[in-house]
């Protein structure tokens, strides 16, 4: 405790004064909007008074600016507060406050990145730290910066399993430049929290996951002045006892109010009461200049050094192709980082790690994490990073990945093990849901390659593209099918095989790819000639070349997929020629939860073989002539 200066009475008043003005701001903005969470934001207003105006570093008129300590709101619905903030330092005016949640307001009831104070959405409860681990993970060990990272959570989203998933990452990762303050107040939204005031709970909790926990009264600014001031070795979590509502005297410590602005008369009474308590002070208080050791960064232009290397009749698994690619990409792109979730032996992610040891983050067996961590890495632009494990395991992250769109997230995913032609591990680890769940998400890219030279190329052009980029890949060995020289763009897809007279266009992705073009040179020995389609990205899809292709074998379109029939390649070729006249579209795929066998016995099983590709054309081509 040598280095801590206490603070003079002054300095406490004036910091004492900034907390009731900022209970005074989040009352009337969420009375001004009708909705919103004033007794959530009233618990933590000393928190956020000594956080702003004693303990961190940042210029408030550049909230980006690569230097300044980093802030997460994790409980997000205490958005107004944060605004409070923002105005108290002058970046935003006043007034503004009372436009919040307005259709054309930057206030949104929750933080969002258009606010140039936030940098990362938060709402859906506990992934703020997970995301704050990411930040502090780069300010350490990437960026080798002084600019720490602060988390505030509320005591109800400490009962979901991504909050311990972040604790075990950052006490595993020593990452002392981080602090996680917890606002203990006591109440949820329906019921008082599990654990209720009994703050030495958490603190052995939060003792066991290896951070320094320190119970303090979060009411008390010289508590929190002299646990902020503290020298640390390890992450610090401050178990911050509250009162939820504190300062509006009908809602201290009651349920029934979470969520619910004060009527107006009622806010006026209780402002006019705060503001009795402002106590006249001649110290105004400036955030504190940051240090300036961050590097500026730029991520623009990120190529690979030279064309695939792959040649005709070669076979890789294109899970392999990714690995290698990975690895070449990052050899010239010192900002490139790659995270994986205890599989980088099976993605094939170690290649990358063997390579550039100081530039892989291990994040074992914690998808959430793993997902938040590298919207955390991502943040401001300091890295270009790529996260990869079974495609099937991002399911459990599926709300992480819808926020990192929310959050404006530039981030890069690899799902491995796709589809049924695994084999023998059975359906827990195939991959069959997830272009449907990536489809669904506004801002993400889904790359669907076929082989190594179309996967390094995939890998190249999401490392070039804004929003969430997906990379699925397969397991089994396939054929380079394309020339090293080929040029790839995203949303083009490629026409595979053709020929002046085709009956029917096939398309398939991956594994299906080369099931279809075998079901070509096998049809081709019966004189029906078909046509295939290689998608190359599912979303965007290239509309106009099926279109174009599928009027020539007179609308005749099948889709082939290792996935399940919703939402994934035939629905999306569905949706594209959905306002075509005289298309038919018949679509394979698996049909059925599968299970255990070797992968031509599955793929034969469950219809998108080249066996059933074949026979699906036949049909199709009865069923035509018949219809004459």
């Amino acid at each position: 405790m040598e280095d801590y200066h206490k603070p003079d009475q002054q300095t406490v008043q004036a910091l004492r004064n900034i907390a009731a003005r900022l209970r005074i701001s989040s009352i009337r903005a969420t009375t001004a909007a009708g909705s919103g969470h004033p007794t959530s934001c009233c618990s933590v207003a000393e928190i956020m008074s000594v956080l702003f105006f004693h303990s961190m570093k940042y210029r408030p008129d550049d909230p980006r600016n690569p230097n300044n300590d980093r802030f997460i709101l994790s409980k997000g619905h205490a958005a107004p507060v944060l605004y409070a903030v923002w105005a108290e330092t002058g970046y935003l005016k006043e007034s503004e406050l009372l436009n919040l949640r307005k259709v054309d307001s930057v206030l949104e009831g929750h933080p969002v990145p258009k606010q140039q104070f936030v940098d990362v959405a938060t709402g859906s409860l506990g992934h703020g730290l997970g995301a704050a681990c990411g930040m502090a993970y780069t300010g350490k060990y990437f960026d080798s910066a002084s600019y720490r990272v602060f988390c505030l959570l509320g005591d109800g989203e400490v009962s979901e399993g991504s909050v311990w998933e972040a604790m075990a990452f950052a006490s595993y990762y020593q990452l002392d430049n981080l602090v996680a303050i917890f606002d203990i107040n006591r109440l949820g939204q329906s019921d008082p929290t599990p654990l209720q005031h009994h703050v030495e709970k958490y603190q052995r909790r939060c003792d066991a996951f290896g951070w320094h926990a320190v119970i303090v009264d979060g009411h008390s600014v010289e508590e929190l002045c002299k646990v902020l001031g503290q020298p640390r070795h390890q992450p610090l979590a401050i178990i911050a006892k509250t009162i939820k509502g504190k300062g509006i005297p009908v809602a201290e410590d009651k349920m029934g109010w979470h969520g619910k602005p004060l009527p107006k008369d009622m806010a006026d009474s209780v402002i006019k009461e705060l503001q009795g308590r402002i106590i006249s002070c001649n110290k105004r208080l400036y955030p504190i200049t940051p240090n300036e050791d961050t590097s500026p960064v730029s991520l623009h232009n990120f190529r690979m050094p030279s064309a695939p290397s792959y040649k005709p009749g070669d076979k890789i698994p294109t899970r392999k192709a990714y690995g290698m690619a990975l690895a070449k990409l990052g050899r010239y792109n010192k900002h490139m980082v790659v995270l994986d979730g205890d599989t980088k032996n099976s993605t094939y992610s170690e290649i990358f790690k063997n390579e550039h040891p100081n530039r892989y983050v291990e994040c074992y067996i914690a998808e959430q994490n793993m997902v938040s961590v590298a919207i955390g890495c991502a943040v401001r632009d300091r890295n270009v990073v790529f996260a990869s494990t079974f495609a099937t395991f991002f399911t459990r992250a599926y709300d992480q990945l819808r926020m990192a769109a929310i959050s404006e997230s530039n981030i890069n995913l690899c799902g491995s093990h796709s589809g049924v032609s695994i084999g023998e591990d059975g359906p827990s680890q195939m991959g069959l849901e997830d272009l449907a769940m990536f489809r669904a998400i506004p801002t993400a890219t889904v790359f669907y390659p076929s082989d190594g030279v179309s996967t390094e190329k995939a890998v190249e052009l999401a490392a070039n593209t804004k929003g969430l980029c997906f990379i699925r890949t397969s397991r089994p060995e396939n054929n380079i099918i394309y020339n090293c020289n080929e040029d790839f763009r995203v949303g083009q897809a490629k026409v595979v095989y053709k020929t002046s007279d085709d009956y029917v266009t096939v398309v398939g992705a991956g594994v299906t790819l080369h099931e279809a073009l075998a079901a070509a040179e096998q049809l081709k020995k019966e004189r029906i000639n078909i046509r295939v389609i290689d998608p190359f990205t599912i979303k965007p899809l290239d509309s106009k070349t099926i279109i174009d292709n599928a009027r020539a074998t007179r609308g005749r379109i099948i889709t082939v997929e290792d996935h399940y029939y919703e939402g994934g390649l035939g629905e999306a070729v569905c949706s594209a020629v959905v306002n075509e006249t005289g298309f038919t579209v018949h679509r394979l795929a698996v049909s059925q939860v599968p299970r255990s066998g070797k992968p031509h016995e599955l793929l034969r099983i469950f219809g998108i073989d080249h066996d059933a590709i074949a026979q699906a054309v036949r049909k199709m081509l009865s069923s035509f002539a018949n219809a004459k």
